[in-house]
């Protein structure tokens, strides 16, 4: 997924495929939130910023670390998804298979709400990264902060419901209730990445 162009990426997201789907989506809403980030702390340099150089560089390395994972979660996720769409083509003619088949896809589908889960926990540090980046941050390319928050926020909202439509099929009850449990914080995100952006609108309109 990480070496098609942009254009094929969203042909093959259109098209009547299992993967790419939402799930995917999500981790690239991600990605971008972390490059943004990157993109800020990187004019965030020179002279005028030594007072807060080891923030900034620290914020840079993670946001640099978040954008490669986000794009191995949209690569999991897509992976994921196939493997729920196969599941359910099992064979179920006989008891045996009945079991076995449905066994495959509640494993799957905990699996396959595994990257969203994720995502949501790389969301949270990303609207958090922009917090600290904001103060910080140079002031030319602040809007960026902004835009880094609502591509995080989302991720969030979006990896949330990934995980949700999947926790029906799923028998485990402790690993749905940790699914659910992970999910649950997406309004708290939410409401962060607003008052960032709500803080960068204040700041611009002045």
């Amino acid at each position: 997924m990480r070496d098609q162009t942009i254009s094929d990426f969203l042909e093959r997201l259109a098209g009547r495929v299992p993967a790419p789907g939402g799930g995917a989506s999500a981790a690239l809403h991600a990605a971008q939130a972390a490059a943004l980030l990157g993109m800020v702390a990187r004019y965030s340099d020179g002279p005028g910023y030594a007072g807060h150089e080891q923030v900034i560089n620290r914020i840079l390395a993670e946001a640099d670390a978040l954008r490669d994972r986000a794009l191995r979660l949209a690569e999991d996720d897509a992976a994921a998804f196939t493997a729920v769409t196969d599941s359910y083509r099992l064979p179920k003619a006989t008891d045996e298979e009945k079991a076995a088949r449905s066994a495959a896809i509640a494993g799957a589908l905990a699996a396959a709400a595994e990257p969203p889960a994720q995502t949501i926990a790389a969301a949270r540090r990303l609207v958090e990264l922009a917090g600290e980046l904001l103060p910080v941050g140079n002031r030319n390319v602040i809007t960026d902060v902004a835009a880094a928050a609502e591509a995080a926020r989302a991720a969030a909202t979006t990896a949330r419901i990934n995980v949700e439509v999947n926790l029906g099929g799923i028998k485990d009850e402790e690993v749905r209730a940790g699914l659910a449990a992970r999910a649950a914080g997406v309004d708290e995100i939410a409401a962060e990445a607003e008052r960032v952006t709500a803080a960068v609108r204040e700041e611009i309109s002045r």
